[in-house]
């Protein structure tokens, strides 16, 4: 595909990208304000849904509450100014897939690099534009973090698309030039820098998809809580739909949340909180309906749930372990322990990661600090997957299948020279019971019979037989002075022709 079209392509998926995100936040804004404030000031519509939009790409914003609303609500003045800073995923998560997918078909198409740098300049461009229309007394945000930020959520999945699109079809540059690399590693250490990559990957989407599965044990769960809440916030249906749809972009945020507490660090929801398989420890948390998944109080039965990631390592060790090269009976070591701890290492900073994103503040006062914390989080994950990884990877494979067993009889004949070409021909032709050449031994003789009955055999395949037909066709004739012997035949005992 040309290079131009490949630009023009990767910088429409950046609109796209983009353009979605803003509209998922500004229609049910926009709705709000025509049916339920009525005649609310439209000029306040944009910032607002510019700064959720912000918000969900990681970028702090700091809300100003105005004089009137303290004045009609009694809040404390000294909490009037705030941060907010837990991002709703969703709308990040929707942007990473998004340049993903960008990234791998501009590699595809045989321009990786232009399509990158077209999206992501593109992408940009659309940030800062959001960024330098969005201003408003009441949210505010640092310009260079609300430019920097979402750039950079579409630029480096872009990239890794990019890389693994280009690494599937070749770019006759860098990658091809990685992959030649690799490939000329020792047989056992080539496949280790793939396998350690896909390795990552599955533990990823593993600990992930347990998130999700805990999530959703959670709402069945604790769904009675749940719907208390939501009774006793006295909304009315709009606002009800814009509650619900604010937890759903949050429902990412909750699935990590569950890798943290599956993981045994868990999480906090407040300054000198915990929520952990050991024991819950929460003081007054906000009235928001998706909170009532926390459980109140924990039984030791859920420290059961760290062997779930255990058995995400376990997963990926099986499957890593199937893709490994066999090297005939001795397996090194060396290379299986190195994807092990790489694998490990590498799921704990994705924990540090998932603990960064999916942290922040969600109000004043003690709500300032909630979510998991780095270090703890990646520690744990790390040495859980490592377990199960060291299971699978370092252990015996297992039994090999079945192979043939030669006699030493066998191998002796196998590795004799044979004098005279006929003798090889006679040993795989000869039928059972054909009488014995003078010049040929017993010990031939049985060779024969035995490669008769193999050679005659209902599952011998067209090959076999093709070699025995070529071989009675350029058979040596019968020696003349044992053939005019009384009592021989003028074939040696032999048939006309080869039996099928």
């Amino acid at each position: 595909m040309h290079r131009l079209l490949v630009t023009l392509l990767a910088a429409l998926d950046a609109l796209l990208a983009a353009a979605v995100g803003i509209v998922v936040v500004l229609a049910p804004l926009a709705l709000m304000w025509v049916v339920a404030l009525g005649d609310a000031d439209w000029s306040a519509l944009w910032p607002s849904a510019a700064a959720v939009w912000h918000l969900g790409h990681l970028v702090p914003i700091t809300v100003t509450l105005p004089d009137a609303y303290l004045a009609v609500t009694g809040v404390d003045p000294s909490l009037a100014t705030f941060t907010l800073s837990l991002a709703p995923l969703a709308f990040a998560a929707f942007t990473g897939l998004f340049a993903a997918r960008s990234g791998i078909r501009a590699a595809e198409s045989g321009a990786a690099l232009t399509g990158w740098l077209s999206g992501s300049l593109v992408f940009a461009a659309v940030a800062a534009l959001v960024a330098f229309t969005s201003a408003d007394s009441l949210v505010s945000f640092e310009t260079w973090h609300a430019i920097l930020l979402p750039a950079l959520i579409f630029a480096v999945p872009s990239l890794i698309g990019a890389v693994v699109g280009a690494w599937r079809v070749g770019d006759e540059g860098p990658v091809d030039r990685v992959r030649a690399w690799f490939e000329g590693m020792p047989t056992a250490w080539a496949p280790v820098p793939a396998l350690v990559l896909r390795g990552l990957a599955l533990t990823t989407l593993g600990l992930v998809a347990v998130g999700g599965v805990v999530v959703v044990a959670g709402l069945l769960a604790r769904g009675t809580q749940i719907i208390t809440l939501f009774q006793a916030s006295n909304v009315d249906a709009i606002g009800a739909t814009v509650l619900a749809l604010g937890q759903l972009v949050y429902l990412p945020t909750l699935v990590l949340w569950a890798v943290a507490f599956v993981a045994g660090p868990g999480f906090a929801l407040g300054t000198d909180t915990a929520v952990t398989p050991a024991a819950t420890q929460v003081g007054a948390i906000p009235g928001i309906p998706i909170l009532g998944i926390v459980p109140e109080s924990t039984t030791t039965w859920l420290l059961l749930l760290a062997l779930l990631p255990v058995a995400v390592g376990a997963v990926t060790g099986w499957i890593l372990r199937s893709q490994i090269p066999e090297h005939g009976d001795h397996e090194p070591i060396a290379p299986r322990l190195t994807i092990a701890v790489a694998v490990a290492a590498l799921t704990g900073g994705v924990g540090a990661l998932i603990a960064v994103v999916a942290s922040g503040s969600i109000g004043p006062g003690r709500l300032v600090e909630t979510g998991p914390q780095p270090g703890p989080l990646a520690l744990a994950l790390g040495l859980e997957v490592l377990v199960g990884l060291a299971i699978l990877l370092l252990g015996p494979r297992g039994a090999l299948p079945a192979r043939a067993v030669h006699s030493d009889a066998d191998a002796e004949r196998a590795a004799a020279p044979r004098d005279r070409p006929s003798e090889a021909v006679l040993t795989g032709a000869v039928a059972p019971g054909a009488a014995a050449a003078p010049w040929l031994d017993d010990h031939a003789v049985d060779d024969r019979a035995d490669d008769a009955d193999r050679a005659a055999a209902p599952d011998a395949d067209d090959e076999v037989q093709a070699r025995i037909r070529d071989a009675w066709a350029r058979i040596e004739p019968v020696p003349a002075e044992w053939r005019d012997e009384p009592g021989n035949d003028a074939t040696g005992g032999r048939d006309a022709r080869p039996v099928d």
